[in-house]
Formats: structure tokens, C-alpha cells, sequence
């Protein structure tokens, strides 16, 4: 399935950010969206921000138009703001991309493991984010990083139980 585009993504303009505050917002949130939604398509959760000018998502070759580094950074500290994305370094150079949070992530983990009648079940991590059981949930794959906050937010509203094993982690849910 490819990747649909904003209508935004063909107006030259969109590529500048806009000087009047109202149209800036609305830029920055549609900016904001389409981030997240080619990140989501594409399953990406690292973002090197000199290496984000080069990416078709600030780079439109078509009209040859593409984001400046110091607008890309405005979009991101936006996305950081609503949670979305958080800095690896202090130079802002690299940043994690949450197109979904993790209390989402758990929420929809929680779904599974209750709709599949596995609550009281201890599982391993890579089992939950590569075992076979969970082929084809949106969850399979999921980064080690993102898991584990996920998990945690869940242990937080007391629906799971991060242990120690041997081989690594496991959860159990409750």
C-alpha cells in the first residue's frame, strides 16, 4: 500500500513556514500530521534531522520544494509538545518519533491479550513484539524502546507486571 499524500504536500507555500499566526498553526498541525502519518506507514521511530531534509516527507522533488532545517525543527519541538517526539541528544540532532504513545501502544496490547483470553499470562518481550501469536496485530515489531514504555504505562494503571527472567523481561497481565 503506498503512501497518500496531503493535499498540502503539492502547494509550494506549505514548504515556507507562514509569518501570520493563525496560518502558521494550521500549518505546523498539518506538518504535524503528516510526520506522524509517514512515520506510522513507514514504521519509522529514529529521525536524524539532517538526514529528515533529504526524506520525501520535507523533500518534495516534484516541485522541488523541500523544508529548511530551522522549519523542520520547529515542526519537531511542535511534535514534542503533544508528546509525540522526544530528543535523543541535547543538540536535537536525533529524535524518537511516537506516532503513537505509549500508553496507546499498551492499550491496544491490552486489547489483544484480553481478546485472546490471556490475562494471567506471563509473556516474553520478543514473544509479545515478534512471536508468532502476535503476526499481524499493529504491535508486531515493535520497538524494543516503545515496548517497554508501553508496558510501563500499563504496570501504572495496574493491568501489568514488568519481571526479570532469565533470558531478559517478560510481562505478565492481569
Amino acid at each position: 500500500m503506498s503512501f497518500e499524500w496531503p493535499w498540502q504536500y503539492n502547494f509550494p507555500p506549505f514548504f515556507t513556514l507562514q509569518p501570520n499566526a493563525d496560518t502558521r498553526q494550521k500549518q505546523l498541525a498539518a506538518w504535524c500530521s503528516l510526520v506522524l502519518s509517514y512515520c506510522r506507514h513507514h514504521k519509522l521511530y529514529t529521525v536524524d534531522v539532517m538526514e529528515a531534509q533529504e526524506s520525501p516527507v520535507f523533500n518534495n522533488k516534484k516541485i522541488e520544494r523541500k523544508l529548511s532545517v530551522e522549519a523542520i525543527q520547529v515542526v519537531f519541538e511542535e511534535l514534542r509538545k503533544k508528546g509525540n517526539l522526544e530528543w535523543l541528544d541535547k543538540n536535537k540532532s536525533r529524535c524518537l518519533v511516537m506516532w503513537r504513545r505509549p500508553e496507546e501502544w499498551g492499550k491496544l496490547i491490552y486489547q489483544w491479550v484480553s481478546k485472546n483470553g490471556m490475562n494471567n499470562s506471563v509473556f516474553t518481550l520478543y514473544e509479545l513484539s515478534n512471536g508468532d501469536d502476535t503476526d499481524g496485530e499493529e504491535f508486531h515489531g515493535l520497538e524494543d524502546w516503545m515496548l517497554q514504555r508501553s508496558l510501563q504505562a500499563l504496570q501504572t494503571e495496574g493491568k501489568a507486571e514488568i519481571i526479570t527472567m532469565d533470558d531478559g523481561k517478560g510481562v505478565k497481565f492481569f
